[in-house]
């Protein structure tokens, strides 16, 4: 055999070589993947297995309240799960990440992150500064701090930084963040004080059409939200489908900020 033949005969021997570790790759890849439940074919089909819902993302707390109407809400689902503001906040990002963590259970793995923790301080009253000045500006009488509500009929829960009194007898929410404003009061921070406001709105029966929220790395600004009908509408509308997602295990749409999908924890199952 010449040195010609050899070099050819290597370079080919090299080529299978290469070829079937790829391929042993791929199997133990996909052999993860449907071990762990995930594969395209079953996330598109929603032929998926079963698994049993976190009970710390919704619950199935039985909580009486006949004042507001939940016409809005799926027929089947009208049972004894509730949506928290953590999870609205997620499926604001990407309705996916309900299919995600509510399904298939997987965690986000972010309860090391910095702000994170940082938040979690602030709301655990641990570095709060007095803002009377603040409320009183705002014409607020009353408060109360840390109150937890639900919602039978909305199927919503949560704990509320702080519920206001004001002087014209309406109520508000006012929730802590710790960040920096950017200018806008982003959709997310938004509805997740219109979710407050529904909490209040059923809990109390007061009208309530506004909100505000303190940035704490902002010097504690405070902002305002105007709160409609139409924003109390959409929330349920959006609650309605947090539902349906969890008890159909369906594969939502996921945003449409694409932007978003680059740093998402999700970007290596999402299809």
């Amino acid at each position: 055999m010449t040195d010609i033949q050899k070099t050819d005969k290597q370079m080919t021997d090299n080529r299978h070589a290469d070829i079937q570790r790829t391929d042993n790759r791929q199997t133990e890849d996909r052999q993860e993947t449907i071990d762990n439940g995930l594969t395209s074919e079953s996330l598109l089909s929603g032929s998926l297995p079963s698994y049993s819902l976190p009970s710390d993302r919704l619950s199935s707390e039985s909580l009486p309240s006949d004042r507001l109407s939940s016409e809005s809400l799926p027929s089947d689902s009208l049972s004894s799960v509730y949506v928290t503001a953590s999870i609205l906040l997620e499926y604001l990002f990407c309705p996916r990440f309900i299919y995600f963590m509510n399904c298939l259970c997987i965690d986000q793995n972010e309860d090391k992150r910095y702000k994170v923790l940082k938040g979690r301080e602030v709301h655990d009253g641990k570095e709060r500064t007095n803002i009377d000045y603040l409320r009183k500006r705002i014409g607020c009488v009353d408060k109360e701090i840390g109150g937890y509500m639900a919602s039978e009929k909305y199927h919503i829960k949560g704990i509320v930084d702080e519920v206001l009194t004001l002087s014209d007898n309406t109520m508000a929410p006012l929730d802590y963040k710790y960040a920096e404003y950017k200018d806008t009061v982003f959709r997310t921070q938004r509805y997740q004080s219109v979710f407050y406001g529904l909490l209040i709105k059923e809990n109390y029966g007061k009208e309530v059409n506004r909100g505000f929220i303190c940035y704490i790395r902002s010097k504690n600004l405070l902002k305002e939200i105007q709160i409609t009908d139409t924003d109390f509408i959409e929330l349920q509308a959006m609650i309605a489908e947090i539902i349906d997602i969890t008890q159909k295990c369906y594969y939502p749409k996921g945003t449409k900020f694409k932007t978003q999908c680059i740093d998402c924890c999700y970007r290596n199952i999402c299809v």
